[in-house]
């Protein structure tokens, strides 16, 4: 423990001023749906896109740098994540209705306040971001997507700040966006996007995402402890389909479960550790395999060291 406060304390005399926050071996449990994970050597809270870009381009480049969402997909490890780990806040949340029937969203701004945004001002085709639970900086590193469209379908153009503070503006090209991935460097830390809606009727548009919610609510365990889809489908089949097949419905370990609504979905039942819930993914992965064949790959992100990992190396990260 001593040894770990101590390289904080050295991490912390390596970074830059700031005008945001940084604060030292933050617990990252509360910024998560899950509920559960270790602690961040630092967490940064930046207080503007300039503040992030002074903090990349003043931070040495041997400190690994991880930046979060609100939580929505992501798995924290209980050793926690060595470096920083960036989270944009309020500041990040703007959204604007422009002309041409487009909307400018900061990187945290809620995928469901850019869908409601949309439907207020008549613009229609950005619905299905009512049934993502993320933020729009996770929708543009992932693709994300529901209800028959992607990220990509609506995706004009997105502002990023790479490792050394410089700005960049990615097309829809650049972003390189296949089923759940974007080929964008990974160094990238998005900071807006602009989305190209159509012109539409707000009664019709609010018809259909009632519609999206209505789903949700019914095939979703969207009110327990969850990280959202678990696993992407595989081409041409559905993982919960797999997952339900391989008698996986209703599987435990420790305090997680395998959602009985819907088998895609990982549930922290209360008492779970990171641990518990990742190892039982394992498990629902090699019961797939041996069932179908069919290997199953994380949509669910994972970051930090296992602790185990970190038992053996003497502390926390």
């Amino acid at each position: 423990m001593m040894a770990a406060k101590a390289r904080t304390s050295s991490l912390l005399d390596r970074l830059p001023p700031v005008r945001g926050e940084l604060i030292a071996d933050a617990p990252l449990a509360p910024l998560t749906w899950f509920r559960v994970g270790g602690h961040a050597e630092v967490l940064f809270r930046p207080a503007d896109a300039d503040d992030l870009a002074a903090f990349l381009k003043g931070t040495p480049e041997d400190v690994p740098v991880t930046v979060v969402g609100v939580g929505s997909n992501l798995l924290v490890r209980e050793g926690g994540v060595p470096g920083v780990v960036i989270r944009l806040g309020r500041e990040f949340m703007n959204i604007d209705v422009q002309e041409g029937d487009c909307v400018r969203a900061g990187a945290a701004a809620l995928d469901v306040a850019v869908s409601r945004a949309a439907q207020e001002a008549g613009i229609a085709g950005l619905e299905f971001f009512r049934g993502i639970p993320g933020s729009i900086g996770g929708a543009l590193r992932m693709n994300a997507g529901a209800y028959g469209r992607e990220t990509k379908d609506v995706l004009v153009a997105a502002v990023a700040i790479d490792r050394k503070g410089e700005r960049h503006v990615l097309t829809l090209a650049d972003m390189d966006y296949s089923y759940r991935h974007s080929g964008a460097p990974e160094e990238l830390i998005f900071v807006e996007a602009l989305f190209q809606g159509a012109p539409g009727d707000k009664a019709e548009i609010l018809v259909r995402m009632n519609e999206i919610t209505a789903s949700r609510e019914a095939t979703q365990p969207i009110r327990t402890r969850t990280g959202g889809s678990t696993f992407k489908n595989p081409d041409g089949k559905k993982s919960w389909q797999l997952i339900d097949a391989a008698g996986c419905r209703g599987l435990r370990k420790g305090g997680a479960q395998v959602s009985e609504l819907h088998c895609n979905f990982l549930i922290n039942t209360g008492d779970a550790t990171a641990t518990d819930i990742e190892d039982l993914g394992e498990e629902v992965r090699a019961r797939v395999k041996e069932t179908s064949g069919v290997t199953l790959h994380w949509e669910i992100r994972r970051i930090g060291v296992r602790a185990e990992d970190t038992n053996k190396s003497g502390g926390r990260a």
